[in-house]
């Protein structure tokens, strides 16, 4: 695990229950926060509140959030693999990571993807929603032909794109995660995240990656300072927090971005 990078917070802007403008303002005044990453995520429907509530599309947005801001990264917490075929995934992560790159710096997204759940978007939408088996196979499946693409693709991504991957199943999900990942995103408690990176790190081997080079990720909605300070023990260094229409509200995003200061003074 990367113990030598700095803690970093990560705001997942849910697209759920506001108009467009406030998300738009929202990301914005992130921006201006100093927030390190601003994430969406991708279903079509509203996860909380009413489920026919107001919402919109994820890689549309990020192509909005590209061309937006100047600093901040951004991505998908996290996308779904089923929705997209794995090549058009690619080629759409490397056009947003050019239309992020501004002043000749490096593009910034952050493509994080996971092998989906929530089954009414599959059947709302015509997708085969298949078992949890399955959807992690065809994720193990297209994360090659991802990397594959990038290299083929003509202009290449500006960087190497970082992957992030969400999920903490031992027999399938942390070996995804061993061979694929630069993050790796869970919701797990502080005590058993010594265990999964053990787990992690037993894949490691099985596939021939040394993984101590993946930042660990964890989440704040419902965390104190206690939870957050244990979670920075066992290893983490990104941490997100998830705020949802219609208005957005930014007192915990200040109050947690004091704390990763102080983290990081």
């Amino acid at each position: 695990m990367r113990l030598d990078t700095p803690v970093r917070l990560g705001v997942q802007v849910q697209p759920q229950h506001a108009r467009y403008q406030a998300i738009r303002d929202t990301v914005l005044r992130l921006e201006e926060l100093g927030v390190d990453i601003v994430f969406n995520w991708d279903h079509f429907f509203p996860l909380t509140g009413d489920p026919d509530g107001l919402h919109f599309e994820a890689w549309t947005m990020l192509g909005a959030w590209a061309e937006q801001t100047e600093r901040i990264e951004f991505g998908t917490l996290v996308n779904c693999n089923s929705y997209r075929n794995a090549d058009l995934q690619a080629d759409m992560a490397r056009t947003l990571d050019h239309i992020s790159a501004k002043g000749g710096a490096t593009g910034r997204l952050v493509f994080g993807t996971g092998a989906g759940w929530f089954e009414r978007d599959y059947d709302e939408y015509g997708y085969d929603f298949g078992t949890a088996g399955s959807r992690l196979r065809a994720l193990s499946d297209a994360l090659p032909r991802v990397r594959a693409r990038w290299a083929e693709l003509n202009p290449g991504p500006t960087r190497d794109i970082p992957i992030m991957i969400g999920g903490k199943g031992e027999q399938k999900t942390l070996r995804i995660v061993a061979e694929h990942a630069d993050i790796w995103h869970s919701f797990v408690r502080p005590d058993e995240i010594a265990h999964k990176l053990d787990v992690l790190a037993r894949w490691g081997d099985e596939v021939g990656r040394d993984v101590s080079d993946i930042v660990v990720s964890n989440e704040l909605s419902r965390a104190d300072t206690d939870r957050a300070d244990a979670l920075y023990a066992a290893g983490v260094r990104l941490f997100t927090l998830g705020i949802s229409g219609p208005e957005y509200d930014l007192g915990a995003v200040r109050r947690w971005l004091d704390w990763r200061d102080g983290k990081n003074a």
